[in-house]
């Protein structure tokens, strides 16, 4: 399955670029997109994160060639060129877009929708990016999550999104994830539970598994969702 991250560069503008972009996406991209084949569709924005401000859309495709023709079909829909073009007479919506593309892990494919219910607060998400000195130690680190290490999450309350090997796009050999928790201090007391597991600290002494053999470098972000994301 394919995965892409969509990110929308913005500046803070006294003519409400940020919300004028989120308004635009909520009610005229994201749908579009569904109705073209995509979904589950997540919208966020940065809580704490380099580059703010911007708006994170990430959606699921079946493969590459159905997010291809997904994009080729909302250049298409009429309804949603009016609407393109209605909201590009004003001021800029947006600076830049930066597309990331991934691939599924083969035990993780697609987007997990954690549940939710109309009166639950949102979440707090976290988009992790590994990168690794090779396209073999990258492997390495995928094949320890889905050799125990995504069991390990969500024993202890990192609930997974999704996982994806990077295929096109900045940093690579890199795999990125997102996990979601109830807030701040649940994330915190998460992370440490997870940290300190026996299961973990058993996994991460496994020769050739250490961070050093894996991971050269790991980059994060907190986001929170945005009202019309299917994902909170």
């Amino acid at each position: 399955m394919a995965l892409e991250l969509r990110k929308f560069l913005l500046r803070n503008t006294t003519d409400n670029q940020r919300g004028r972009l989120a308004d635009f996406v909520s009610r005229s991209l994201a749908p579009a997109l569904a109705k073209a084949g995509a979904g589950p569709i997540g919208l966020f924005t940065p809580m704490v994160a380099p580059d703010a401000p911007f708006l994170l859309l990430l959606a699921a495709y079946p493969s590459f060639d159905a997010f291809d023709q997904a994009h080729v079909k909302v250049v298409l829909d009429a309804a949603f060129r009016e609407e393109a073009e209605k909201a590009s007479s004003g001021p800029l919506l947006f600076q830049r877009q930066e597309v990331t593309l991934l691939r599924g892990f083969s035990s993780f494919p697609g987007i997990e929708v954690p549940p939710t219910d109309a009166g639950r607060a949102p979440r707090v998400f976290e988009l992790r990016s590994y990168e690794s000195n090779t396209p073999l130690s990258l492997q390495k680190k995928i094949g320890m999550f889905e050799g125990g290490e995504i069991d390990i999450f969500r024993k202890y309350g990192l609930v997974p999104v999704f996982f994806g090997e990077q295929v096109a796009g900045a940093k690579m050999p890199c795999l990125t994830y997102m996990v979601a928790f109830d807030n701040l201090a649940a994330r915190d007391a998460n992370w440490r539970a997870f940290g300190t597991s026996p299961e973990w600290k058993k996994l991460s002494a496994t020769p050739s598994l250490s961070d050093g053999e894996t991971v050269s470098n790991i980059s994060n972000m907190l986001l929170g969702p945005l009202a019309g994301s299917q994902i909170r």
